[in-house]
């Protein structure tokens, strides 16, 4: 190279060093989480949330003393978030819309739960059961047998039974019904990468969300105390089959969510109080989690890992959890959970509100103009027999306060987490 040369590099690179060094962490993207053999993002995605958020790829703003973000991770899409502040801590992908799987279930939660009275009973019929789909997760409904609704929320929750999902869609007015329902619940939620086609989350051509999304979803429906409850039981007693002469007895469910109960190769994660797992053949495994540590309450959510380790969904979103807690307090925010569409400001008390419809059980109008069932004023996830199983969650942890901040949403009560948040071993 001839001197020349030499002095043209040496002075183009004495110039771009102070711009280097000034650049931001949040301008490098990491590359935790690339994938590249697999679908690419789209270069462009919904900015809800934030501009960042619609970018590709890993999304953090590190300042001094953060730990860096582990390093294997393998998932199409990810994110951290604050669940009390809003804060998202870190992002991969956050708006790529996939296939949700069963975490679409929290979606269907959320919207129905509010509905209708756990108390309530009913005869299943065929036709209920006619339009499962083929290998779908089912927890044992059975036609002409009776139900509570207290047995299939925990059906939904614990088994992820595609059979107690279509029972309840068909107490809800039905399946179309409810699959409206719940397009406009994400739409009022502000989840709007997602599509719904089906109430249980089966792979279906078009039904979509994303990482942001769910988060969103988890975040609503963990206001609600039968769905905090319901999602952290680990097991329950649900009614058996009927048989000639003898007393309908019950068997024992777990819940699928590994994190929760553990499995092999896994431990149950320290703090972990639900959410909600999913595995399809389009989808891969999808899981929304959340946990609290020393105060703090963060929402992880994980889709499609490509890694081939066993419970990669369960191992990665634990990694996400760990760096989240570690790096609390130390990165920049790089987006937001965003508000429902009816949360306004209250001039009365200064502060801020929900008109969201699905918040509270009991006699209301739902979400498409009808008259709600009646349901009791007080909900739990309590067996009726009083026996639900060692790993149910009755009890609540006070103080907790949630705090669904930014400039324009604040909401007033007190976010319990159960129990069972102290009761899993500590590490």
């Amino acid at each position: 190279m001839s001197a020349l040369k030499k002095t043209a590099l040496t002075v183009t690179a004495a110039a771009l060093l102070p711009a280097l060094a000034a650049a931001p962490a949040s301008a490098v993207t990491s590359t935790a989480g690339k994938d590249n053999t697999g679908p690419k993002p789209p270069a462009v995605m919904s900015t809800v949330g934030g501009a960042q958020l619609g970018k590709p790829g890993t999304q953090v703003d590190l300042t001094s003393g953060a730990p860096v973000l582990p390093k294997d991770l393998t998932a199409r899409s990810w994110i951290v978030a604050d669940a009390e502040s809003g804060d998202v801590l870190a992002a991969h992908n956050a708006h790529w819309r996939l296939p949700p799987a069963s975490t679409l279930k929290m979606l269907f939660a959320d919207t129905v739960l509010p509905k209708l009275s756990k108390d309530e009973e009913y005869t299943v019929t065929d036709d209920d059961l006619a339009d499962i789909g083929e290998g779908s997760s089912l927890v044992g409904v059975k036609e002409d047998h009776t139900y509570t609704v207290h047995d299939l929320w925990l059906g939904v929750f614990l088994r992820s039974g595609n059979d107690a999902v279509h029972v309840l869609s068909e107490m809800n007015g039905g399946v179309p019904d409810t699959v409206q329902q719940m397009q406009d619940h994400a739409e009022e939620l502000q989840a709007l990468d997602t599509h719904v086609v089906t109430p249980d989350g089966y792979d279906e051509t078009g039904q979509v969300s994303s990482a942001y999304d769910l988060t969103l979803i988890a975040r609503s429906g963990m206001q609600k105390k039968d769905f905090r409850e319901y999602c952290s039981t680990a097991r329950a007693k649900f009614p058996g089959e009927e048989k000639s002469g003898k007393k309908r007895g019950t068997f024992e469910i777990q819940n699928t969510n590994r994190l929760l109960t553990g499995d092999f190769g896994i431990d149950p994660y320290d703090g972990i109080a639900g959410v909600k797992n999913g595995n399809t053949t389009h989808a891969g495994a999808t899981f929304t989690g959340v946990a609290e540590r020393n105060g703090k309450v963060l929402l992880v959510t994980v889709m499609n890992p490509s890694s081939k380790e066993s419970q990669a969904v369960y191992k990665e979103t634990a990694r996400l959890f760990d760096w989240g807690f570690a790096a609390a307090g130390k990165v920049k925010p790089v987006g937001e959970l965003v508000p429902p569409k009816s949360a306004r400001t209250d001039p009365s008390n200064g502060s801020e509100s929900s008109t969201d419809s699905g918040t509270s059980a009991g006699t209301g109008t739902g979400e498409d103009g009808k008259k709600n069932r009646p349901g009791p004023a007080k909900a739990s996830a309590t067996s009726h027999d009083g026996s639900s199983g060692a790993g149910v969650a009755m009890a609540i942890v006070g103080g907790v306060l949630v705090l669904l901040a930014g400039a324009v949403f604040l909401v007033n009560r007190r976010w319990p987490l159960p129990d069972l948040v102290r009761r899993l071993p500590r590490r």
